[in-house]
Parts: C-alpha cells; sequence; structure tokens
C-alpha cells in the first residue's frame, strides 16, 4: 500500500470523542446541538420553568391590579364637580375647585421633600459605601456593613419619634443661624419655627432612612470593579484617589445613579416619619424652616385623612396616592434611561468611537482600536440572537 493511502486510512481525531472536555461520543452518534435538541425536558425542569414564568407573570399582574383599582376608584373623584359636590367641598376636601388644584401642592411637597433628602443623604451614603469597600479595614469595614444593614430595618414609626425628640430640639439653634446670615435666600427666610416642626426636620429624617438603601447597593457595586482595573491604574501612578476617581467610580456609575434613584422611591412613599415631624399644609412652599407653611406629602395626607374621609373623599385621597404611582413609575423609568445610557456598553460604544476618529495611519492607533474592538466584537458575537440591536 502507498504512502497516500495509508495516510488515507488513518482515522481524522474528533474532538467531540476525546475525554478532555467531557465524556466520549459514539461515532455515529448524532452532533452536540442535534443531540440537545432531541433530549427530552424532565419533569423537574418543567417545573421549575412553570414556576419560574409564574412569578415573572405575576409580577406584571400585581402591578396591572393596583394601577387598575388606582384608576377605578379615582375616576369619581377626578370628574367630580368639587364646588357643587358637598362630600368634596368640606372635610379634608374642602375649599379646592378640583381635583388637580388639591393634589397639585401634595405632589410639590412630596417631589420637594425627597429632594431635599436625596441632595443631604446621597453623598453621605456615597462616602460610607467607598470607605468600606476601600479604606476601612476588613475587620471594621464588616462591623460598618452590619450596622448600616442593621439601620434598615428600623421601622419609620422609631425614625419618626426620634425625629421628633432629637432631631427637632437639635436643629433649632441651626435652622435660627440659617435664617440670621443666609435669610435673603428664600429657602431660609420667614419666620423661624420655635418647635422644629419644619419640613428641614423631616428632610434630615428621610436622608438618614434612605442611607441604607444607597450604602449596601453602591458598597456591592464598589466591590465588584475588576481588581485588574484597580491595580493597573496604581501601577501607572496613580494615587487610591486617582484610582478610584479613574477605575471605580467610572465601572459604578450606573450601579450607584440606581441605588440613590431606589433611594429616592423610599423617600417617595414615606408616610409616618414626615407626618410625625412636620407641620404641614397643602400649599406650595419652599421655605425649610418655617412652621405652618410646610408643604404636604401625598403619602402623609393619606394616613392622616384617609380614616376621617367618607366615601368621596376617600376615593379623592386614593386618586393622589394613583398620582403617586404614576410618579414612583416614571422615577424608574427615568432610572433605567440613565442606567442603559451610563452603563459599560455605552461608554465601550463611546471608546471606540472615539479611539476609531485617531489618524489611522498610527501604529498605536491601530493596536488602540484593536484591543477596545476585538472584545467588544467578540462579547457581541457570543450574545443571544435576540439581544441584538
Amino acid at each position: 500500500m502507498s504512502d497516500n493511502t495509508a495516510v488515507q486510512s488513518v482515522p481524522r481525531s474528533d474532538p467531540d470523542q476525546t475525554t478532555g472536555n467531557g465524556p466520549a461520543r459514539r461515532p455515529g452518534s448524532p452532533a452536540k446541538g442535534a443531540g440537545a435538541a432531541r433530549v427530552k425536558s424532565r419533569p423537574a425542569d418543567r417545573i421549575f420553568r412553570g414556576l419560574s414564568t409564574g412569578s415573572a407573570a405575576s409580577i406584571m399582574v400585581i402591578l396591572a391590579g393596583v394601577a387598575i383599582f388606582l384608576i377605578i376608584r379615582a375616576i369619581p373623584a377626578i370628574s367630580a364637580d368639587w364646588e357643587s359636590s358637598g362630600d368634596l367641598n368640606s372635610g379634608p376636601t374642602g375649599g379646592y375647585p378640583n381635583f388637580w388644584a388639591y393634589v397639585g401642592p401634595l405632589i410639590f411637597g412630596t417631589l420637594w421633600a425627597s429632594a431635599i433628602a436625596l441632595i443631604m443623604g446621597a453623598p453621605i451614603a456615597i462616602g460610607i459605601a467607598l470607605f468600606i469597600s476601600h479604606y476601612a479595614p476588613r475587620r471594621i469595614a464588616g462591623v460598618l456593613g452590619y450596622l448600616v444593614d442593621l439601620l434598615a430595618a428600623v421601622p419609620s414609626i422609631v425614625f419618626g419619634l426620634w425625629g421628633i425628640i432629637v432631631i427637632r430640639p437639635f436643629l433649632l439653634p441651626l435652622s435660627d443661624w440659617l435664617n440670621e446670615y443666609l435669610g435673603w435666600i428664600p429657602l431660609f427666610g420667614g419666620q423661624v419655627s420655635t418647635t422644629g416642626s419644619t419640613i428641614f426636620a423631616g428632610a434630615v429624617v428621610l436622608a438618614v432612612m434612605i442611607l441604607p438603601i444607597i450604602t449596601s447597593i453602591s458598597r456591592e457595586i464598589f466591590l465588584q470593579t475588576p481588581r485588574l482595573h484597580e491595580e493597573a491604574a496604581l501601577a501607572l501612578g496613580a494615587t487610591k484617589w486617582e484610582m478610584i476617581r479613574l477605575a471605580v467610580f467610572p465601572y459604578a456609575r450606573s450601579g450607584v445613579v440606581s441605588a440613590t434613584l431606589l433611594g429616592l422611591g423610599r423617600a417617595l412613599g414615606e408616610t409616618m416619619a414626615i407626618a410625625l415631624i412636620i407641620s404641614p399644609a397643602i400649599l406650595i412652599s419652599p421655605r425649610l424652616l418655617t412652621e405652618g407653611e410646610n408643604s404636604q406629602t401625598i403619602a402623609a395626607n393619606i394616613a392622616l385623612n384617609f380614616p376621617i374621609a367618607n366615601g368621596l373623599q376617600r376615593d379623592a385621597l386614593i386618586g393622589t396616592g394613583l398620582m403617586l404611582f404614576v410618579i414612583s413609575l416614571a422615577v424608574n423609568m427615568i432610572a433605567r434611561v440613565i442606567v442603559t445610557r451610563t452603563g459599560p456598553a455605552s461608554n465601550n460604544k463611546k471608546s471606540t468611537k472615539k479611539i476609531s476618529q485617531l489618524p489611522p495611519s498610527d501604529p498605536a492607533t491601530v493596536t488602540a482600536v484593536d484591543d477596545v474592538a476585538g472584545p467588544l466584537a467578540a462579547a457581541r458575537r457570543d450574545e443571544p440572537e435576540g439581544t441584538k440591536a
């Protein structure tokens, strides 16, 4: 037999028949893809798939059910003539020409108190998360993380009592100082409250209440930063802060935004703490230090007036709850848009676009384009067909 014939008679090795990556496949057996397609799903797999699908569908059903309930109950009060209605022209809804005149100041008060709390609480929460993840020793970081998580379990009524007994007297000297030296600013103008029942005190308590949510999520996002990125920044001579600014913050930006907006959602729906601390009124006022000029929030207004309201007045209160529901959905949609536009995929696309605009004749440019575009193209190929743009 010739050499060529001998070479042709040697069977080629099949990777699927080797035992390096799994059990050997017998000759003549179907390929991996075809065999996997013919394998029957086990009963446990079908049960698990059904439970997962049912759980996902139940979220949509519950959300739709809540929305339908709010809409059905709110329509009579929204469409009613408040000036001629005896029920709506008295009690907690009295003195307003229509539903929108009633709910407008409540929406302002809800957004105003939540925004102040977010401005005060979010930077502190992010700083705590950064200290726990990158600065604190391991033992101290563990204790601080446990305390932050424990803070999330404190009931809102406890925060409200703490605000009445501790925060309101504590903020009185600061309120006097702000009014004396910064009273020309509308936020700090007016007659300062002598009891501390102000939106300023309520916002401080709200800021403490949103700390655990923002801190916990931001801490986990900071800890997920690739170690290679941090070590590369330090190897190039960056200081600890420069490493955090150049490697940690860009990677964690979308997660921190999500955590902040989750904290905003927590502040929007807070009820008892605000109801206990401030002396509210249904009006639009940006003042922080006055008593009797604090804009009421939707959740606190419902909690205070629902027990004493009659049928149509309760429909009006449920209508304000519908507005709060819409605001919460809007906040979540905005968070989704921000995360999509600031996430890692968006940053990679921007980096590729910037590098591609450099002169292609430069060898360093060609290498940089290959380094950036190569992993992106590989990741793009690995995506399922349904997720590709």
